[in-house]
């Protein structure tokens, strides 16, 4: 799964901002189900917020761990980190803010879902078509890793 968390000021987002925002990054998955991306927004308050060692107001800290798909080559880091920072611009550069991103690619063979581990770990493509189009883990017959 993509986890997304958006450390952000109080109130610099609305509900439907959160949720255009997700949904644009969940669009930017096509190869994966969509129930692998979950996208948090977590507030700071500025007493609690510091960069630079002075207190911020006005930045956004994304922190991006992928663990379904992980970049195979330089070229695609830099499409993905090109496309990742569009997505994002209207709700970060468009809007004043100072914004860092940072995504980390993750060992997939930690990862489990709903104690399941996910079918394309054990190169099972049947039944990860399934979970795509049922958009959910559902358990399958899987082979140690």
């Amino acid at each position: 799964m993509p986890l997304h968390r958006f450390y952000i000021p109080p109130n610099l987002y609305t509900a439907e901002d959160k949720a255009k925002l997700a949904d644009a990054i969940t669009n930017i998955y096509t190869g994966i189900p969509r129930f692998y991306v979950v996208v948090l927004f977590i507030e700071v308050d500025q007493g609690n917020y510091f960069v630079g060692g002075n207190s911020s107001k006005g930045f956004v800290r994304v922190v991006v761990h992928h663990l379904a798909r992980q970049f195979d080559n330089e070229e695609r880091k830099v499409t993905f980190m090109d496309t990742y920072e569009e997505v994002i611009k209207p709700f970060t550069k468009d809007r004043g803010v100072d914004w860092e991103v940072a995504i980390s690619d993750e060992d997939p063979k930690l990862w489990r879902e709903n104690g399941l581990i996910p079918p394309h770990a054990v190169r099972d493509k049947e039944a990860e078509d399934l979970w795509k189009r049922e958009n959910r883990p559902i358990p399958y017959y899987q082979t140690k890793l």
